[in-house]
């Protein structure tokens, strides 16, 4: 077997042997076959029970390979609606599910939901009613709320053609009228940005949009980074999805308010004119971020989630128990948080009105199955759906038991099911994780498995003798907690700094010194349209940077005043200062060249390869190591196994990695025998990085103390003691 995931998923990549795949194809055969012995006319829902683990998503993605059905399935809640559409994209591949992400406030709620959760969940149900629709992931609420109907959202995506014709003015009120919001410059999802005959639009997805005009016409689309404002991809038409489930067009405006008036009426309340006032106010400002999402159902034709889903889709409800739960808790939520919202606003929308009822979701055209671990007849989860399972397929299968970092006892386990016949994945979250545990298990004894690991991250592994399969994951083995991924690349919305200049900040640039940054202009050179930085210097000077020079400019800083003074253009004052800064960076680097020489010349000290000690104490980790963590931890190992001083810098924000980049490399010093000195800049880090060191090493033969006032005169004379003796 390959060592390596594939885009295409698990499923391709892992069963390339031939035979490998048999047993989950019989399983996936098998129930198959009892779905369509059941069918829709038999109103109460199907049973699958017995699947631990990550069994659940290894037999869904199987199944929906072999026979392309339509399927959504519901998970309690939106953490494991993320993890099980990142198993299946796993077993499956790219573009093959499609995860309709819950919202992270709930209906009713004074605020608005993110653009960019509301823009993937509208680009998740246009998937959905495509002719290759894909398998899709949701969680109990999120496929309880309302949402933007078909027809309404067919109307709201735009399309952007080169050579289209399209009135400026126009474009930009559509995009409000679709959620996004006007900004100097586009740093998030949901953000619009003009500059003559450019418009930037951060639409859901990695990267924004750039469309540029020439007077009316559409004369080039590309999308481009919002760090340095350079062009990635160039094309002939672009798609700008709705970041809103409210179309705010003057349909929907005068919707609402004549809703209002007529609720307000039918509850013989008397009609504010403040709060109509506001509200119209609101909507007219197109204000989507004050909740007028709980004004949905007034604002024309709204839907459901089940709305875009074709009859006879399967829908898989995963554990019922907690869905019912989970389910239970919004219905007691919202009825408060509506009570809430009507002390200001005297009327609103029922709860059923923007929250499908429970009871509504046994839809009879669509296949309902049951997925549960285990199932007691008569249990408080036979009440979900308000009905008890007719027919059930029960697996058998357990999850990982295989703990605790034995590697010996892996070995054995993987040679004991190979010799039984099964096919074992054996799956690292990345590559770093998957070389440290392919060198473990050749280092560990003469048989070796045929196994090798993949890099394939899953939430669990499971054993599966009915299919005689095993998988296995690393993070599992060693205990180790799984940092979080996501189904599909998000901008952080985090500007860097040449990004996030504002007007009027003191910038530098590497010809022309000191001025202040006026914003973004069109100028017209030669007959050609540029997006410039504009400078504005002493005396009224200016000076135009075109953005693809942006990194001959930078941000000022100093800590000698925030007001310096404006370079003049023209006069040398600038050539000078950089003159006098040339030459004492040269009187630096001489003196650096000098101690570099002598360094090079003396001797270091060259620390052995890593012992199993070192491995074990690596292993023994908790968290799931970053990218980056992993590379300094290598590369401050090589330079420690290397025979000449050590010179290295270490740099990271607060809370990621740094101290266990220093955990293994002291304990990499100790372990050859040298001691080892950690200096802090506070004695109360003194006594938090003791405590941290003394739990990492408390398994081995490593003795922590901590110097610092703290301590008594007597004991730190006691630890010097020991630290002059080598002890």
């Amino acid at each position: 077997m390959a060592a390596g995931g594939s885009p295409d998923g698990l499923l391709r990549s892992a069963f390339s042997t031939p035979g490998s795949s048999e047993g989950l194809l019989e399983a996936v055969a098998t129930l198959e076959s009892a779905l369509r012995a059941h069918p829709m006319e038999n109103a109460d829902p199907f049973l699958l029970s017995g699947l631990n683990g990550g069994a659940v998503a290894a037999l869904l993605s199987a199944w929906r390979r072999e026979h392309r059905r339509q399927a959504l399935i519901v998970t309690p809640d939106r953490e494991s609606a993320e993890q099980m559409a990142m198993d299946l994209e796993t077993w499956l591949g790219r573009g093959e599910v499609v995860h309709l992400p819950q919202q992270e406030v709930l209906a009713f709620d004074r605020n608005s939901p993110q653009p960019a959760l509301v823009g993937d969940f509208l680009d998740g149900l246009l998937r959905l009613r495509s002719d290759q629709a894909p398998l899709a992931v949701t969680s109990v609420y999120g496929l309880r709320q309302r949402v933007m109907a078909p027809g309404t959202l067919d109307r709201a995506v735009l399309r952007l053609k080169v050579g289209d014709r399209v009135d400026l003015d126009e474009l930009g009120t559509r995009l409000v009228q679709r959620g996004y919001r006007p900004a100097g410059m586009v740093a998030k999802v949901g953000d619009f940005a003009r500059r003559g005959g450019l418009f930037d639009i951060f639409t859901p997805g990695d990267e924004p949009l750039r469309v540029e005009f020439f007077d009316d016409e559409i004369i080039s689309v590309r999308w481009f980074e919002v760090e340095n404002q350079r062009t990635t991809v160039r094309g002939e038409e672009a798609q700008i999805l709705p970041v809103s489930h409210m179309l705010l067009d003057d349909d929907a405006v005068l919707g609402v308010l004549g809703a209002v008036e007529q609720a307000m009426a039918a509850a013989n309340e008397t009609v504010d004119p403040d709060f109509l006032d506001d509200l119209e106010a609101r909507l007219e400002d197109r204000l989507l971020d004050d909740g007028l999402e709980s004004f949905l159902p007034w604002m024309g034709p709204s839907a459901m989630v089940m709305d875009y889903l074709p009859d006879g889709t399967a829908l898989f409800w995963l554990e019922p128990t907690q869905l019912k739960a989970q389910s239970d808790l919004l219905d007691s939520e919202l009825p408060r948080l509506r009570a809430g919202r009507l002390d200001n606003e005297p009327v609103l929308p029922a709860v059923e009105d923007l929250v499908l009822p429970g009871e509504k979701l046994r839809h009879p055209r669509f296949q309902h199955v049951f997925v549960a671990a285990s199932w007691i007849a008569g249990d408080a989860e036979a009440r979900w759906l308000q009905s008890v399972p007719s027919a059930a397929l029960n697996y058998i299968t357990t999850g990982q038991t295989l703990r605790g970092g034995n590697v010996q006892e892996l070995k054995a386990d993987l040679l004991r099911r190979e010799a039984a016949g099964e096919t074992v994945l054996l799956l690292c979250d990345n590559q770093g994780q998957q070389g440290r545990l392919a060198e473990l298990l050749e280092e560990s004894g003469d048989a070796t498995a045929a196994t090798v690991p993949l890099v394939a991250p899953l939430s669990a592994g499971f054993s599966w003798p009915q299919a005689r399969l095993a998988v296995l994951t690393d993070h599992e083995l060693f205990e180790r907690y799984r940092r979080p991924g996501r189904t599909r690349k998000r901008s952080s919305g985090l500007v860097k700094e040449r990004a996030s200049l504002q007007p009027g900040e003191y910038v530098v640039h590497l010809e022309y010194g000191i001025g202040h940054y006026r914003g973004l202009r069109v100028i017209s050179v030669e007959g050609v349209q540029r997006e410039c930085l504009l400078l504005e210097y002493a005396d009224g000077g200016k000076v135009y940077v075109p953005v693809e020079n942006i990194d001959q400019v930078e941000r000022y800083s100093s800590d000698q005043g925030a007001n310096p003074p404006l370079a003049r253009l023209g006069s040398g004052s600038w050539l000078k200062v950089k003159g006098k800064a040339a030459r004492a960076i040269k009187a630096m680097a001489a003196e650096l060249i000098e101690l570099y020489a002598v360094r090079e010349a003396r001797p270091g000290y060259a620390f052995p390869a890593d012992s199993p000690l070192q491995k074990a104490l690596e292993d023994s980790f908790l968290f799931e190591e970053t990218p980056d963590q992993l590379t300094a931890i290598r590369d401050s190992k090589r330079d420690m196994e290397e025979s000449k001083p050590m010179d290295r810098l270490v740099c990271g924000d607060v809370g990621f990695g740094k101290t266990e980049v220093a955990i293994r490399a002291a304990f990499k010093a100790a372990d050859a025998g040298k001691q080892v000195a950690l200096l802090c800049p506070t004695t109360l880090l003194v006594h938090q990085h003791g405590d941290t060191f003394s739990e990492r090493f408390r398994d081995f033969p490593v003795r922590v103390e901590t110097l610092s006032r703290f301590k008594t005169p007597q004991e730190q004379k006691a630890i010097l003691k020991s630290v002059a003796a080598g002890q």
